[in-house]
């Protein structure tokens, strides 16, 4: 087999494009100082992720129908694009209004960009390197969610606007359209949700709405689909109440707070490095099984315990915890049906729609209660996921 060398000048702007995706992790820092500075209500608060997350569900598989038609990198230009406009809104305009447009854009954008960013990473990488960097740009990706929470804080305490971050996102986002715009990618011929397992040159079938939610019928798929919503729902709804929650439960200063949400994305990060070795000697239906238990362990604990130094051992914990499902969960489904890798892809995008769900319900539970029983409402989903992952080990 042909070896292809790599050309780190298609290489590198496309790695910067996963920077680019990491922007919707803002999400959490968006709840905070936006209801901070407009006294919003926990529900009102938890509507900003919804406004991003609810475009997996609407767009992930017309996404790739039209990457099919007008090709990768045309389409990630698109989703940096409107990425763009969606960071530089709410600074210019700062309403509650104009924040929730700027989420929306950012999510509809970050839809587009999580459907094209992978399969073009894999068409400049060459084919016994495709996994390393997979994971190095996951790695990539986690670095840029970390750095949001500090950035704002920096940003607050030097200059007295938080929103800078904003427009800092924004710019790097019109430069990553404008680098990759340069360069010239020679495209795979396939469609938008491609299974890169096959031989090249070899038709994949393309996903369509039909072809996606007649597999929903089967019951493996559909408890399977239902364990992304359920873990995207829990990552994004510890991102986007974990501050409050800090603040509220342990008493944490509320730059401090803020800021736990690092501790949390620093977790999962690790998480995946330690996931990917432990996973050459664990079976995957094992890993979930421990990985899931360990999260509801954790979460239990975090609602008993006001040590503030055990709020960041548990926050970190949590991130390690959820790191590695949503790979377990698609890589356990992928295995049993091999050859529906393409609508079980198409499935499990619009399945991060669980992002826009649980917090909100989480923001619901708190106005009725308190903080801490947001809480339960994760370790009930991370109830149904061991649940899950029990299942698939006597399967």
């Amino acid at each position: 087999m042909e070896i292809k060398k790599i050309r780190y000048s298609h290489l590198l702007p496309v790695l910067l494009s996963f920077i680019v995706m990491s922007f919707v992790d803002l999400v959490g820092i968006g709840v905070d100082r936006v209801s901070k500075d407009m006294a919003l209500s926990a529900t009102m608060g938890q509507l900003i992720p919804s406004a991003a997350f609810l475009w997996f569900l609407l767009l992930s598989v017309p996404t790739g129908i039209i990457q099919a038609r007008i090709g990768k990198r045309h389409m990630l230009n698109i989703g940096m694009a409107i990425t763009a406009l969606g960071m530089l809104l709410p600074y210019f305009a700062y309403t509650f209004g104009t924040v929730l447009a700027g989420f929306a854009l950012l999510g509809i954008g970050n839809t587009i960009v999580q459907v094209s960013a992978n399969p073009l990473l894999v068409d400049v990488v060459s084919g016994h390197k495709v996994s390393s960097f997979m994971s190095f740009s996951q790695f990539i990706k986690a670095i840029g969610s970390m750095i949001g929470a500090p950035l704002a804080a920096l940003f607050a305490a030097q200059f007295g606007d938080w929103k800078l971050i904003f427009l800092v996102f924004g710019i790097v986002s019109i430069l990553s359209v404008l680098w990759l715009a340069g360069v010239k990618i020679q495209e795979r011929g396939h469609g938008g949700h491609e299974s890169h397992g096959g031989h090249e040159g070899q038709e994949v079938p393309k996903v369509t709405f039909g072809t996606a939610f007649k597999l929903l019928g089967n019951g493996f798929i559909l408890m399977m689909v239902l364990s992304i919503f359920v873990v995207v729902g829990v990552d994004v709804g510890f991102n986007s109440n974990s501050g409050q929650f800090l603040i509220k439960h342990f008493g944490i200063e509320w730059v401090a707070a803020e800021s736990g949400r690092s501790v949390y994305f620093f977790g999962r990060m690790l998480g995946t490095f330690l996931g990917a070795i432990l996973l050459t000697r664990i079976s995957p239906r094992k890993f979930f099984v421990w990985t899931s238990l360990l999260g509801i362990i954790a979460l239990f604990i975090i609602l008993f315990s006001r040590e503030h130094y055990m709020a960041w051992i548990l926050v970190f914990v949590i991130g390690l915890a959820v790191a590695n499902i949503w790979p377990l969960v698609f890589s356990i489904a992928v295995e049993k049906y091999p050859t529906r890798t393409n609508e079980i892809s198409g499935l499990m995008m619009m399945a991060i729609c669980g992002g826009a769900v649980i917090p909100l319900l989480m923001g619901w539970v708190t106005d009725l209660s308190s903080a801490a029983a947001g809480i339960w409402v994760l370790i009930g989903c991370m109830v149904y996921l061991l649940g899950v992952a029990v299942y698939s080990v006597r399967k």
